[in-house]
């Protein structure tokens, strides 16, 4: 699945190759792109090969020590134009879906945009609906968590214990989970920090090479797509400090389409919205909302499935939209 080319060559927003860029990560890997897929992939590393099944096929008997989590993103609760006039009840839409996953998620992940005006109101409204998972959440903020005030009032509510602007990390089960902020020092595209950086590194001594390490953050830290912002400009040295683990997951959110990237030991992975749709990089003049057919909407907006097989010391990872569409129609219009 290698093609290189200076941009995606996109006809629909179906699929599409990545370019080389300036991310410091070698494009002998691949690009998948699934922003319309209703079913979903789950994709196990075996050597750092992926092996893919559909949705839904069976997996390997569950052990003790196995989990699964599921990832939320970009929620923006308080958004009410013509692309979701309703995000809070497909928010509840997603909550209803892990109510009914089987395996019982141990955790929840939200890897941003919790609100789209920082209102407190609007953290009330997503607080409430997710109550309902009855699972603790780990949050990261996005853009429009911290823009109105700098990320005050979403430190308050979920920034206890955390460093800086709020990242943060945790162990369960023999993985170690790291949640980055790269929001708040915006430059075009997303930005850690140097404080943020030298904070990764020393956190990353304490672990061994054996250790899975998931990294989470809102806006991708791999270039996705630079011309719209769509990358953070000093991830390179934050996976520098990666190479040495033999499994790394990296979740993000913030472009509200399904997209993988599998790089040596790493898997990126961005997860579909729950409150609207965006563009595939390329196929509209700019990012934003974007409408779909009243009927089509719940096929494009998901959650993400990760399960940890801890034998074979995997993740493998679900999409699964808000409804049983299969996919939807490319016609669309950015609002």
């Amino acid at each position: 699945m290698k093609r290189n080319v200076k941009k995606p060559d996109i006809e629909t927003p179906s699929s599409y190759q990545s370019s080389a860029s300036s991310d410091g990560i070698d494009r002998r890997g691949f690009l998948k792109c699934m922003a319309w897929a209703g079913t979903g992939v789950v994709w196990s590393f075996i050597g750092g090969v992926p092996v893919s099944r559909v949705f839904g096929a069976a997996t390997h008997p569950k052990k003790q020590e196995d989990f699964t989590f599921v990832q939320i993103s970009d929620s923006h609760i308080g958004f009410n134009k013509p692309a979701n006039a309703d995000v809070t009840g497909t928010l509840q839409a997603a909550v209803d879906k892990i109510l009914a996953i089987p395996s019982s998620p141990d955790f929840l992940i939200h890897t941003g945009d919790l609100t789209h005006s920082s209102k407190p109101s609007e953290f009330d409204t997503m607080d409430q609906v997710l109550a309902g998972a009855k699972r603790q959440v780990f949050y990261v903020p996005g853009e429009h968590d911290t823009s109105v005030d700098d990320g005050k009032s979403y430190l308050e509510r979920y920034g206890k214990g955390t460093s800086g602007n709020g990242w943060y990390s945790f162990d369960h089960k023999g993985v170690h989970f790291i949640g980055l902020v790269n929001v708040v020092q915006l430059e075009g595209m997303g930005k850690l920090g140097q404080a943020q950086l030298d904070w990764l590194k020393q956190d990353l001594t304490q672990q061994k090479n054996s250790t899975p390490i998931v990294l989470f953050a809102h806006i991708p830290l791999w270039a996705v797509y630079p011309d719209w912002g769509w990358g953070t400009s000093d991830s390179a040295q934050a996976l520098s400090f990666l190479k040495r683990f033999g499994s790394v997951t990296v979740l993000n959110g913030h472009i509200h389409q399904v997209m993988q990237k599998v790089e040596g030991n790493a898997t990126f992975h961005t997860a579909m919205s729950t409150a609207f749709p965006q563009p595939a990089p390329g196929a509209a003049p700019s990012p934003g909302p974007m409408k779909v057919p009243a009927e089509k909407l719940r096929g494009v907006l998901g959650i993400t499935e990760v399960h940890f097989m801890a034998q074979r010391r995997q993740l493998a990872v679900v999409d699964a939209s808000l409804s049983d569409e299969a996919a939807v129609s490319s016609s669309s219009e950015l609002v």
